[in-house]
């Protein structure tokens, strides 16, 4: 496992990374957390992703549950949460960014995790209706109390990022460092062009999600979709538009040749085309048992091999016309 730099940050954060969306507390029980987390971390990996909203709270639940099991030290591992959706109806409970909002759920995921603080804290989306100016100062209060190390943004424009680094400038308060957007090889304009400015003026560091476009890019839907996959789980019916998308299922299977030439899956492949970008710090992998972390972590060996030929054969299977985003 090689490490990369947080964006400008000092933080030294694995390439790859293994996140709990969907997977945990749907898929995966505690068991089944200890075993992928400490696979994992056989690999290499240091960061594991969360959210508040993932599994309404089971998915912290059963990461703090793994973590206290495993025992690892704690300046061995990196913890994200996020904060928006919430998980309780009612006023500044949902939907929201708001100081008040942010202070109890930062209590609630610490408790959920066990933890005494949380490396890295998202704004799992941008709020409309909260001052960006109220939200900079609550996540820098949250770090300068020492419930969080880091903050940044998931899913924010790059107007909205630039809009709470200048204020964070201006009042000298923590400034957000990363940045959690969807990326893959048909879902790319945010992440190449839209943040582009961001790399160098702000020094956004990106820790990405679903480089395998919601499973497309494992090739497992050519024949349709298959019984126990991530779409057929209940609330997750709105994945099925995505999975069934013929012009991407297509495209995927013309990447098959260069898979087979390297010798990789397509997973492999599609995880190490993601983390080939030099300004992805890691790339999110998910897992619902120890066989697909250890799949996934095979990309590792993929990832020095993208040369620009290869790289250009990719371009080409995909075409130019899929690599817009949705």
């Amino acid at each position: 496992m090689r490490y990369r730099r947080l964006g400008r940050s000092g933080l030294q954060i694995s390439e790859l990374s293994l996140g709990s969306w969907i997977t945990y507390g749907n898929q995966v029980d505690d068991r089944a957390a200890i075993e992928t987390m400490s696979a994992a971390r056989d690999a290499g990996v240091n960061f594991f992703d969360n959210a508040e909203v993932y599994a309404g709270g089971k998915a912290e639940t059963l990461m703090g549950n793994a973590l206290k099991h495993l025992g690892w030290e704690r300046e061995d591992y990196i913890i994200s949460t996020k904060f928006y959706w919430g998980i309780a109806k009612g006023p500044n409970r949902k939907n929201t960014l708001n100081r008040k909002y942010l202070h109890q759920a930062i209590e609630g995921s610490l408790q959920r995790l066990q933890l005494d603080y949380i490396d890295l804290v998202f704004c799992h989306r941008p709020d409309p209706n909260t001052p960006i100016e109220e939200t900079v100062w609550a996540m820098h209060d949250m770090i300068t109390q020492g419930k969080a190390l880091y903050w940044g943004t998931s899913e924010w424009s790059a107007a909205e990022i630039v809009s709470a680094w200048q204020i964070a400038d201006r009042h000298h308060l923590h400034k957000p460092v990363m940045e959690q957007p969807e990326y893959n090889l048909f879902h790319r304009d945010r992440v190449e062009q839209e943040y582009a400015p961001l790399y160098k003026e702000q020094g956004l560091g990106l820790t990405t999600w679903s480089p395998l476009a919601s499973g497309v890019l494992t090739g497992k839907y050519a024949n349709g979709v298959p019984a126990g996959s991530r779409s057929t789980l209940p609330g997750y019916d709105w994945l099925q538009q995505t999975v069934t998308n013929s012009e991407w299922i297509a495209a995927t299977e013309r990447l098959r040749p260069i898979s087979n030439e390297l010798g990789c899956t397509l997973s492999q492949l599609a995880i190490a085309w993601c983390a080939s970008n030099p300004h992805v710090s890691t790339v999110i992998t998910g897992a619902s048992n120890k066989a697909q972390v250890v799949e996934n972590m095979g990309a590792i060996e993929i990832i020095p091999q993208l040369d620009s030929t290869l790289l250009d054969r990719i371009q080409t299977a995909i075409g130019k016309q899929l690599t817009v985003d949705s």
